[in-house]
């Protein structure tokens, strides 16, 4: 019984813990968001900061790391040429303390 409670309780927190691994596609019809990367911090829902390693990926806090395989990703996203057409507009900082939510009410889309 004891072993249940502990395995359960395993399960249930790493599927609450979300790194941010992601993979861009070349198909915008296979993507679970469509982003637009904007030119200035003060136009974008998410600041993101590229991490070189997956285990320094955050969990929907903007720190991303982009994998090498469909299959690895959690997210998958598609870059729009066009504001109108992204769900999330994203700008990319140049430091990691930089990285976060700037408008929250998006945060639900890379959950």
């Amino acid at each position: 019984m004891k072993k249940i409670v502990v395995i359960s309780l395993f399960l249930f927190t790493t599927g609450l813990v979300k790194a941010q691994k992601i993979f861009s596609l070349d198909a915008e019809y296979k993507a679970n968001v469509k982003v637009f990367v904007v030119d200035a911090e003060y136009k974008a829902d998410l600041l993101v900061y590229k991490v070189n390693s997956e285990y320094k990926a955050g969990s929907n806090d903007g720190k991303w790391f982009f994998v090498d395989a469909e299959y690895k990703a959690q997210k998958k996203i598609f870059f729009v040429d066009s504001e109108y057409k992204g769900q999330l507009k994203v700008f990319f900082v140049d430091a990691e303390y930089k990285a976060g939510w700037k408008n929250a009410s998006k945060k639900q889309l890379l959950y």
